[in-house]
């Protein structure tokens, strides 16, 4: 693992750069040695949570165990299994049983500082900018987010990265996000995204149970010593950090988009909420500037990409280049991973570098999105128009319509990509071939931003020429 700032001196203060990022340190920033004892503590109410439902539900062998299968009556065979919801035994048992109540009680507890109000302008936050916040999502938060080398140690063990399932993971990451953005009440107890983050919550706890039990046995397959526990307390701040701060400071301004004050406020303040449900730390994001101090502190800790970070990051690019709903080729998906995590990361990553026409529809892209952004903002109707439209065409496009490229069905998040000794890592794929009718609707969809980039200088330099021609003549030229 390789971050040439990690070892900078981080008792000197004042203004530095990491990652293409510049920002100024100052005391109340948190450098790596105090971040360190946060990879030792983890979520322990969802660990035990998980331990007792395993007990009053138990599943039938091992196999099941880690997939969460219920084994409620025997089979026939060849008769599929119905999954084990693990939220639904949570909700049975959460007023019955003292250990699964803890977690009950916790995520159905109202904190003091949850405004409802705020919630809800945070979450059409993220639909006021969608376009731009699902990119910023996908190359900053997921692609660039496997720079954080220690962190993908866990993800490399689990499989769900590998070509053949990363964009089935990706569209079941979009689930979530659109569920907790929904509306109010799906964010509230009993929703569905408030059902996707204990889900998310107790798959992790599952994740975490699964590779320290093998560690036990062989350690050499995990160093706990070195990588502290996974799924730890600093890779759940992580993650959502890459959703939240990242997005607000990084994604949406390098595509030209800065949000008002307001909604930074607003935004954080969902994705608190989000944390909390989620077992995670999450004092820091109780103001805007703790939050980016805690942004910057994980860029200088965290961001030391390694071999698997690579593979990971390479592997997300081929498993949804020419792929619907988008069909972008990897020129495009490259040059969109350089233009929001920087050169310098991308080339640790291994992205290859695409050709400065591709850098142009991806100007093009931006250019004409911070646009219609910007101007939808600007007039309530336009506004309320924009987040409606969004708010009922995203999940169509991405979740409810298979035949179109969208997920097809809708995950309890089940434990399905499962760290075993047969697989210690995520090897690099090839992505498939391309369809040559694919190819060519590739080339349509590409040049839109294209003609976006050219029609607005076009007009110019034909204005300039008319009022040149009439001047001419006007002055009996």
């Amino acid at each position: 693992m390789v971050n040439p700032y990690k070892d900078e001196p981080t008792n000197e203060y004042g203004w530095r750069e990491c990652w293409g990022v510049k920002f100024k340190w100052t005391p109340e920033h948190l450098t790596p040695k105090e971040l360190e004892p946060l990879t030792r503590t983890y979520d322990t109410i969802a660990t035990t949570a998980l331990e007792r439902l395993d007990e009053i539900s138990p599943p039938s062998s091992w196999t099941d165990l880690h997939n969460n299968v219920d084994d409620a009556s025997p089979r026939e065979k060849g008769e599929k299994q119905p999954r084990r919801d693990i939220y639904g035994l949570v909700q049975r048992y959460g007023t019955a049983d003292e250990t699964i109540g803890r977690l009950w009680g916790e995520i159905t507890t109202i904190p003091a500082w949850v405004d409802w109000e705020q919630i809800e302008r945070g979450q059409k936050v993220f639909y006021r900018y969608g376009g731009p916040a699902i990119t910023a999502l996908t190359f900053l938060s997921l692609l660039g987010g496997m720079g954080s080398g220690r962190t993908v140690e866990t993800l490399d063990r689990t499989g769900g990265f590998s070509v053949e399932a990363v964009r089935r993971r990706l569209l079941e990451t979009v689930q979530h996000t659109l569920n907790v953005t929904r509306d109010l009440e799906s964010i509230k107890p009993g929703g569905d995204g408030f059902a996707d983050s204990v889900r998310v919550r107790l798959l992790h706890a599952a994740v975490r149970r699964r590779i320290m039990r093998i560690a036990e046995t062989t350690p050499e397959y995990y160093d706990m010593n070195a990588l502290g526990v996974p799924v730890n307390d600093l890779d759940c701040i992580g993650t959502i950090n890459t959703f939240s701060t990242s997005v607000v400071w990084m994604g949406l301004p390098r595509q030209g988009i800065w949000l008002r004050k307001q909604e930074i406020r607003d935004y954080l303040a969902l994705w608190r909420y989000i944390a909390y449900l989620m077992g995670t730390p999450h004092e820091w994001m109780s103001t805007p500037e703790s939050a980016r101090r805690m942004m910057e502190s994980l860029l200088v800790s965290e961001i030391q990409p390694s071999k698997a970070s690579a593979n990971l990051a390479n592997n997300i690019i081929s498993g949804i280049q020419a792929q619907p709903p988008v069909y972008l080729s990897r020129e495009y998906l490259c040059a969109q991973t350089y233009w929001l995590i920087g050169s310098q990361l991308s080339e640790a990553l291994a992205i290859e570098r695409p050709s400065l026409y591709y850098f142009a529809l991806v100007l093009g892209q931006y250019t004409l999105l911070m646009a219609l952004c910007y101007v939808n903002r600007s007039f309530r109707y336009l506004d309320e128009r924009n987040i409606n439209l969004l708010r009922e065409a995203l999940p169509k496009v991405l979740l409810h319509n298979k035949s179109r490229g969208g997920l097809g069905y809708t995950t309890k998040f089940h434990f399905k990509y499962i760290p075993s000794l047969d697989r210690p890592s995520t090897a690099r794929g090839l992505a498939p071939a391309t369809d040559p009718k694919v190819r060519k609707k590739i080339g349509r969809i590409e040049r839109t931003p294209l003609i976006t980039l050219l029609v607005p200088p076009t007009l110019i330099i034909t204005a300039l020429a008319l009022c040149c021609f009439k001047g001419a003549r006007w002055a009996g030229c």
